[in-house]
């Protein structure tokens, strides 16, 4: 079974830090591109950033550029989301997916057979 479990949300303040973490399972991790995605209540999911776990060439959204930072650990088969300066507006429930698009420079797509439950993220002000 593919497994891509995202955790480590929670309550925050406003411009605090929160890292997620997502563990793939199921799948050849090495080499494949891993995308962040949120949905924030009224609003469509959408993608934030993505990391070719190969290269580690990543990609992030203009509204987390400079905040949030992706990662990859090979040897645990984890992907981590470093989010710093956290907004009110962030407030959404986090998804890790498996990128089907393979653009390195876009954001990215998730594999619509492998959504999980997410993890939901509220930053209070």
């Amino acid at each position: 079974e593919v497994q891509l479990q995202a955790s480590g949300g929670g309550l925050v303040q406003a411009g605090g830090s929160l890292r997620l973490s997502c563990v793939v399972s199921g799948i050849t991790f090495d080499g494949h591109g891993i995308g962040w995605f949120r949905q924030a209540p009224g609003k469509e999911r959408e993608g934030i950033s993505c990391i070719d776990t190969g290269d580690n060439r990543t990609f992030y959204s203009d509204s987390v550029k400079g905040r949030f930072t992706i990662s990859s650990d090979v040897h645990k088969s984890t992907v981590y989301l470093q989010m710093n300066s956290l907004k009110p507006e962030n407030t959404a429930v986090y998804y890790c997916n498996a990128d089907v698009d393979p653009a390195t420079d876009s954001a990215p797509t998730g594999d619509v057979r492998y959504w999980g439950k997410g993890t939901l993220v509220t930053v209070s002000s």
